[in-house]
């Protein structure tokens, strides 16, 4: 959660009797990601009320996946559904992802029928997304399933054990495998608030999500290159056959052309630096091997490394 103030108590009055009805124990471990408004304080007076609710209070705002990261280093089920608090991820489908489950799937994903309630700028990212990414990654994703799934105590420990810090859950829960099941849902619009995600965010994640899964951006410019040092060739042939059958040009400058290329070279070198870069700074930002997170509090948990804990 990042800033729920207002939906927390709807998202409560759907999840409970949906949880409620299921044969099985549960617990409900709720991450706050740094929220600004009184997110936090509803949730640990919640947590008061009712101790199977727990609260993970991150120190800042790390991000949704960081903060996904944080909520499955504290699960201790046999079965784990990440989802949002907006409802965008219907609790009403859980009792159909446990069935799965219990069928022996030890993955369950929850795909979207429809993306009616998302915004127009988020659809489209997110449909291109997914066609760019499966043409060009090493491991394709399912298409239109988010983060809201089942996944069995055998995946989280999988996902757990992947050390990454440039954090593209979609991907990781992809790339570990497994029996996997589907289930399909209308995706309604959120119930209260508004979305973090604005197009650029969306941009910066699906290229956060190309450069973790596919060094396709890196190997393309080698062709660009072989295409252009061969364009550039047969043009040094054509130019030099003018000048043999015709002689110099009449109008010599040549100017205007020679600037054309100059500077579309000189832009294709820049886009490839820019790849390089990308690739780079997720280099460097591996090689630091700062902690994934820290935690700002616990609520009803015990902290599996204490020197994250701050309060």
């Amino acid at each position: 959660m990042f800033n729920e103030s207002d939906g927390i108590d709807g998202f409560f009055a759907a999840l409970e009797p949906v949880l409620s009805k299921l044969d099985l124990s549960y617990e409900i471990i709720c991450i706050d990601d740094g929220s600004r408004d009184d997110t936090l304080a509803q949730l640990i007076a919640r947590h008061a009320a009712d101790p199977r609710i727990k609260v993970v209070a991150l120190s800042r705002n790390f991000g949704k996946d960081t903060a996904l990261s944080a909520g499955l280093d504290f699960t201790s089920g046999r079965a784990v559904i990440p989802l949002d608090s907006d409802l965008q991820d219907p609790p009403e489908l859980i009792p159909e992802m446990v069935a799965k489950w219990r069928e022996g799937y030890l993955v369950v994903n929850a795909r979207r029928i429809s993306r009616s309630g998302d915004t127009p700028g988020k659809r489209f990212v997110a449909n291109n997304f997914y066609r760019v990414f499966n043409a060009i990654a090493d491991r394709p994703i399912p298409e239109n399933i988010g983060d809201f799934r089942l996944l069995d105590e055998r995946v989280v420990a999988a996902i757990r054990r992947m050390p990454e810090r440039a954090r593209f859950l979609k991907g990781m829960f992809s790339w570990v495998g497994f029996k996997t099941a589907e289930v399909g849902y209308e995706r309604p619009a959120r119930a209260a608030g508004e979305t973090k995600w604005s197009v650029w965010r969306l941009w910066r994640f699906a290229v956060d999500g190309i450069t973790a899964f596919s060094t396709f951006p890196l190997r393309i410019w080698s062709y660009v290159g072989l295409f252009f040092a061969g364009t550039s060739f047969l043009y040094a042939l054509f130019l030099i056959t003018r000048v043999l059958i015709f002689g110099r040009d009449s109008d010599a400058p040549g100017y205007a052309s020679l600037m054309v290329v100059i500077l579309f070279l000189g832009g294709v070198q820049l886009i490839g630096l820019g790849v390089l870069g990308e690739y780079l700074g997720r280099v460097f930002e591996e090689t630091k091997r700062r902690p994934l997170y820290f935690l700002g509090s616990l609520h009803g948990l015990s902290p599996r490394k204490t020197e994250d804990l701050d309060a």
